[in-house]
């Protein structure tokens, strides 16, 4: 039987390095098919304000930085990008405009967001173009629905939401929605609605029990699913001891269908520090966490043949 092998990742946040590194992961790991799990843009803007004399002044991280020269300025822009932030030159009369109009930044996220998807979009284009590397790459619950139109108009990427994609022997069905979250972000459901959706393309396969179900929220309850638990003010909470109370925040719809089908595999994220993999049933599902934010690609690479899954390994750099 031929092996298939898949490298799978996600909650790239923006990040232009660790999404360069991904697609140099296909020739890396020699991957037949490459993931993306969800969750690809980034949280927010840096401005950088012009200053006189061609310098430029910007806060990044809680700490003002002085750029005295172009070759400070490029270097600076790409730490940004590489932390998943965008960056956004102005000046002091614009800034004006955007404490007093709070809609002028929202439409300027928009825009900034859409252009670094459009800009790996190309990427991907020319990098993967004449190879036989399938490319999936599915927004997640955090994503704005404006994102998928680039990734429609890709000739290389697919985006897998919502519909059954082969990999080798394997039916592969994929969702970026996500029960709800304290943020209620825009691809967030209420379990019984997250639920459905799922089973409406679970419905669709012809063997679940080869197939693999690719869900950006992992199911409730498993080591997939740890994080800190926030109050109302969405503040971590603390244990008797003074620690982090930790708790399980993924789906129980995951969960339930999960029980319900026994695929072969499920490839989750959504949670960065639950690196992590499980059990339920006979279906492994992996979690292989996110540190985006430092320029790190975390991934897994998994080699298949037509029945099971034969290895795995977490991978990290």
């Amino acid at each position: 039987m031929a092996n298939i092998r898949i490298f799978f990742t996600t909650d790239l946040h923006g990040s232009h390095s660790v999404f360069t590194k991904f697609l140099n992961a296909a020739k890396f790991y020699k991957a037949d098919a490459i993931i993306v799990g969800g969750d690809i843009t980034g949280k927010m803007i840096v401005p950088i304000l012009n200053m006189p004399g061609g310098k430029h002044k910007a806060l990044y991280l809680g700490s003002e930085r002085i750029l005295n020269t172009d070759e400070e300025l490029t270097k600076f822009k790409k730490l940004v990008h590489s932390s998943g932030f965008y960056v956004h030159e102005t000046t002091d009369e614009q800034m004006r405009e955007f404490n007093e109009n709070p809609k002028k930044v929202d439409e300027l996220f928009l825009k900034v967001t859409i252009a670094r998807v459009e800009e790996w979009v190309k990427i991907a284009d020319e990098k993967l173009r004449g190879s036989k590397v399938q490319c999936f790459i599915m927004p997640g619950n955090d994503d704005r629905f404006e994102v998928d139109a680039p990734l429609k108009h890709s000739e290389r990427i697919i985006n897998p939401e919502g519909t059954v994609q082969m990999i080798g022997n394997h039916e592969m069905i994929s969702t970026g929605y996500a029960n709800i979250t304290p943020w209620h972000c825009p691809r967030d459901l209420e379990e019984k609605d997250l639920e459905a959706r799922i089973d409406a393309m679970a419905s669709k396969l012809t063997k679940p029990s080869n197939a693999i179900f690719c869900f950006h929220v992992p199911p409730y309850d498993t080591n997939l699913d740890t994080a800190p638990l926030l109050d109302a003010e969405l503040r971590p909470t603390m244990d008797p001891a003074g620690g982090l109370k930790m708790g399980p925040v993924g789906s129980t719809a995951v969960r339930k269908v999960i029980e319900k089908y026994q695929p072969l595999m499920g490839l989750h994220g959504h949670i960065h520090e639950s690196r992590a993999a499980t059990k339920i049933g006979r279906t492994l599902c992996l979690n292989p966490g996110s540190e985006y934010g430092e320029g790190i690609l975390r991934g897994i690479v998994i080699v298949m043949d037509e029945e099971r899954v034969k290895d795995y390994a977490f991978t990290q750099g």
